[in-house]
């Protein structure tokens, strides 16, 4: 609901929060993509075994796309802001790649098979939260 300034910020500022916590953890988590693919071609391609360095690409492009779409995410936040399934969306995702990504990087950098039980339920976050975000932009402007 807009504000007397017109900001579309909710009272309280709660959707303002969300949206910029997408963007800002969008941006840093495509940042950081940069930083491992550099890392992974320069300093880790020469030790990596070819599957290894296979899990660390995976985890890599999956990072990279969804962080994206977390940054999506804060973006439509600006235009349906208050959406809870808008919220949610952005936080499976933020789940997902933190899941998903961090237990393929985990798997590769200590060798602890262990964190692969992580992976499939990062890859159900991903999918949940574009599923979601899907409902929120389908659903927008409906019932108000």
């Amino acid at each position: 609901m807009p504000t007397a300034s017109g900001s579309g910020q909710q009272a309280g500022g709660a959707g303002i929060v969300s949206e910029r916590i997408f963007l800002v953890l969008g941006a840093l988590l495509s940042a950081l993509a940069v930083a491992f693919a550099a890392w992974s071609a320069h300093a880790l391609a020469g030790t990596l075994s070819a599957d290894d360095l296979r899990r660390f690409e995976t985890a890599l492009r999956y990072q990279q796309w969804h962080a994206l779409g977390l940054f999506l995410t804060g973006l439509a936040g600006t235009v349906l802001p208050g959406s809870p399934a808008l919220r949610w969306a952005g936080w499976l995702l933020l789940a997902g790649v933190l899941l998903f990504s961090g237990s393929l990087y985990l798997l590769v950098l200590s060798g602890w098979a262990g964190w692969a039980r992580f992976t499939p339920f990062g890859g159900m976050s991903l999918i949940c939260g574009w599923l979601l975000l899907a409902v929120a932009v389908a659903t927008a402007g409906r019932g108000r």
